[in-house]
């Protein structure tokens, strides 16, 4: 596969991937805690104001993601640190699920994306970009 080819998928890949936090997100920050199955009502005001303020980080990962996909191959740091913040959401998730239990599907498809899909996304634009590295003449890269 050509590099151009393999950038072309794995920026399409990302994108379809950044789908799910800039949508979750954005729902949890407008709607609150609501937005949950099994949610308590009155919801506690400080609940809320915690859900709404991670679900803003999360939406925030989203847009950061949008934003490496132009420059998939030369964003690697910004791509890396992003994807330890998910990877580390997961692990925290992954710990929920054994002290508390196992949460609904749409956590458990959060857990599979924090713990599989992204690593492997890294791992992948760790890849393109090295292939890209070695295919731009050291003077002209920026």
């Amino acid at each position: 596969m050509t590099l151009a080819t393999e950038r072309r998928l794995l920026q399409a890949v990302a994108a379809l991937a950044c789908i799910v936090p800039l949508t979750v997100g954005g729902e949890s920050v407008w709607r609150g805690v609501v937005y949950l199955k099994g949610a308590p009502i009155p919801v506690p005001p400080d609940l809320d104001s915690h859900f709404r303020y991670v679900s803003g980080i999360f939406l925030g990962l989203g847009f950061g993601f949008a934003y490496a996909i132009a420059a998939i191959e030369r964003r690697t740091a910004i791509f890396r640190m992003l994807g330890l913040m998910v990877v580390l959401g997961g692990l925290a998730r992954l710990l929920s699920l054994v002290e508390v239990g196992v949460p609904s599907g749409g956590h458990l498809f959060g857990l599979c994306m924090e713990l599989g899909v992204v690593p492997l996304l890294m791992l992948w634009q760790r890849r393109v970009a090295r292939r890209f590295r070695a295919s731009v003449p050291v003077g002209s890269r920026t």
